[in-house]
This record gives structure tokens, sequence and C-alpha cells, in this order.
């Protein structure tokens, strides 16, 4: 059975969706007034493992990925560039698919920009303003809406907070996000008022724009419905804007919106956070120009527990790719081997091909300790070659194609 931990308790618990074999999966997706880095797709192929690990076991997942396309920086960044907002977004939307298909990052089933679910943002805030959890408030000229966290039971759950440190004193914070990490202790902005030659929509409840706190509450709630299987994102998702998300839809459902919550830890470079300003941010493009493939790049995202930090250097880069590649070159010598005699122990390795991937993948996502097994496993079939018979050759690459439907790069 697979084991996931969830954020939420904090444990490692048995994986039950609400539905026998399906799942309903949400990613947090990227803000497309921008470029994805190579940190971003550490995130969306812990996801993307996740996924076709569930269809490798059998489930049949719908998933849905987030596109914030409506934001305070795409604003900014569209008249930096002297572009309207749909242009910039679009442009940087289709080299992020792209990448998905250097990285083979399975396409969601829906990926859905939040420009698209405005009118669903609208059905929310007129139900959180009936219940009394949200309220208006002017604020330079603008009639925006916040939502007040004190108003719903249980709310700051996800990341252990502690509520009882809760400021007294009525505070309420009016962008869609700020610098770094810290939690911001106070109601919070959903929507965004009209303001002069800004991004305006006419709705119910007044012109304006949906803020970042209450889109994918929007969009998930639009088309998965309020309750899901599985919520993921990275670590900095943990901090303000999952506890958000989760608030919005339990205030108006009153029913759990997420069974699981996932995070993957931050991709680094020599230890420290990227960052345009250090000048250590890095591309797709960036690492093809050194010469590694779109396999190695996804191999070096992966081999490694998604929950931990992981360090970005270009030499342990070409290390990791090394390693890929001696697997890979073992696995094409396999294609000639026709021993006469059958040897019980060429069988029994053949056989635990896909058994111990599939203890360690079960075992929340052990993805370096499964593959370091496959490589031991394959380096004892590739050193007693000349033993293997025309079927152990067929079930060892039988097995290999089976663990690759989720790894993706070994064939």
């Amino acid at each position: 059975m697979l084991n996931l931990c969830s954020s939420l308790t904090q444990k490692i618990e048995p994986f039950k969706p609400a539905e026998d074999m399906q799942v309903k999966m949400y990613t947090c997706g990227p803000s497309t007034y921008q470029q994805a880095h190579i940190g971003n797709y550490r995130t969306f192929l812990f996801e993307d493992i996740l996924q076709r690990y569930m269809e490798f076991l059998g489930y049949k997942v719908t998933r849905l990925i987030t596109l914030t396309d409506v934001e305070d920086k795409a604003i900014a960044q569209a008249k930096k560039e002297n572009l309207t907002i749909e242009q910039l977004t679009a442009k940087n939307e289709a080299v992020f698919f792209q990448d998905f298909k250097l990285l083979r990052i399975k396409k969601p089933d829906y990926s859905i920009r939040a420009s698209s679910a405005v009118d669903q943002t609208a059905k929310l805030i007129t139900q959180l303003l009936e219940q009394g959890c949200a309220y208006r408030f002017q604020h330079e000229g603008a009639e925006n809406i916040y939502f007040d966290p004190l108003k719903l039971k249980g709310f700051g759950k996800l990341s252990h907070l502690d509520m009882s440190k809760w400021p007294k004193k009525k505070r309420r914070f009016h962008k869609d996000t700020y610098p770094g990490t810290p939690w911001n202790k106070g109601d919070f902005i959903i929507w965004d008022g009209c303001k002069q030659n800004l991004v305006c929509y006419r709705t119910p409840i007044g012109s304006g724009r949906p803020a970042w706190n209450i889109q994918d509450a929007s969009i998930v709630t639009k088309y998965l419905g309020f309750s899901i299987d599985v919520a993921c994102g990275g670590i900095d998702n943990l901090v303000r804007h999952h506890d958000y998300t989760l608030a919005i839809a339990e205030a108006i459902s009153g029913k759990q919106f997420s069974r699981y919550w996932l995070h993957g830890g931050h991709l680094v470079v020599k230890g420290k956070k990227m960052s345009k300003s250090t000048g250590n941010v890095y591309y797709t493009n960036d690492v093809l120009a050194k010469g590694f493939s779109g396999d190695h790049l996804r191999f070096f995202l992966i081999y490694g527990h998604y929950k931990e930090k992981l360090n970005f250097t270009w030499e342990k880069l070409a290390k990791t790719s090394e390693k890929l590649d001696s697997f890979k070159n073992m696995v094409k010598d396999f294609q000639d081997q026709k021993s006469n005699h059958s040897y019980p122990e060429m069988a029994k390795l053949t056989g635990e091909i896909v058994s111990d991937f599939e203890n360690n993948m079960n075992n929340d996502l052990a993805m370096k300790a499964a593959f370091d097994k496959l490589y031991e496993t394959i380096s004892q079939l590739h050193k007693n070659r000349e033993l293997l018979t025309v079927k152990n050759v067929k079930d060892t690459l039988d097995g290999l194609h089976r663990v690759d439907s989720v790894l993706q790069c070994i064939f």
C-alpha cells in the first residue's frame, strides 16, 4: 500500500482516496508573469512522479494545475515589457509547457488560468460575505474584500499555527504576496477592487479582480469540487497560501478540502536560495547549453526524497548524469543475451525489479532508494549477463519498462 507523509498530520499514513481507485489531485502551478526556472520544475517533477506512480498502482488520477495569470506582479511586469497581461502570460505559459515536454512531465487534465475562474471567485465571495467570513473595506480608493481568519474555527491547521498568538488588534494585508515567507497575521485580501488603469472584471460582487489568495480555491472548486484527495506544492506554499486555499473552501462547504497535503523541498544552488539578485537562477536552456539532456535534468531533480532540500551544482548534475548514462548503457547490453541454461538466481533478480521498486516508492515516494536498489539489481544482472536466458532478458526489460512508466528517463 502507498504510504504518504501529509503536511496536515505530519505523519506517514496509508493512502486512501475518497472513491476507490479514483484520485482528484490539485497541484500549485506557476505564476506566469515570468519564466519558470529549474527550481520550480523540481516541484512539478515530484508531482509528476506522484501522479505516474499512482497510475502505476492502478489509480485513475484526475489532475489539475493552476496558472496564476492575474496578480500584482503580472500587472507590473506587463507594463515593464510594454505588453498586455494576456500577451505576457501566454508567452511564458508556452515556454512552461515546452519544458513539460522536455522533462517528460505529463500534462494535467486541467491547466486552468485564474482569469478563467473569475465567475467562480464571485460565487465563493458572495457566500463568504453571507456567512460573515469576508467583508468589504475601502483601501486607497478601491472597495476590496477581505477574509477574516478568526471567523473560521481551525484556521492555520495546515501549517500548524498557534492561533493563541494571533494579534488581537485588527490588521489587514492588502497585497497578493509579500517578500519572504513570514506569516501575515491578519485579514487577507481576496478581491482587489477596481482601480484606474488596472485589470478589472465586472461581476455580481462589483468590478475588480481576484486576489492570489482566492485564485486556487476558485479554480479547484470549479473543476474538481470542494473535496479532493491530494493537494501539492512547494514547501513555501505552506506559509499563507495553502492555509488560505483550505480556509476558503472549508468555510463554504464545511467539509474537508483535501485528504492529503504534500509539499516538496526547495532546490538551492551551492547551498543558497535561487535569486535573480545573486545571479544563481538557472533555466532549462542553461542546462541544455551545457550539454546535458532533458533526461539528465529530470533524473537529477527526482533523484532524492521530494521533501528534502536538494543542492544544485554543475558538478552534482554531471555526477548524476553519469550514473543515469551508466545505467542506460547496462540496459542496452541486455538485448542480445541468450543463455541455454536457466539459473534460478537470475530469475529471482529479474523478479525483484518491480517489487523492490514498489516497496521503496510505497514508503512516501522514496525515489533515491528505489533507483539505488534498481541500479544494484541491474548491475548484478549485467555482471552475469552471459547467464541470462531469453526469458530473463524479456522479464528484465518488461520490468524496467514498467518502472520507467514512472521514472521516464530509462528508455
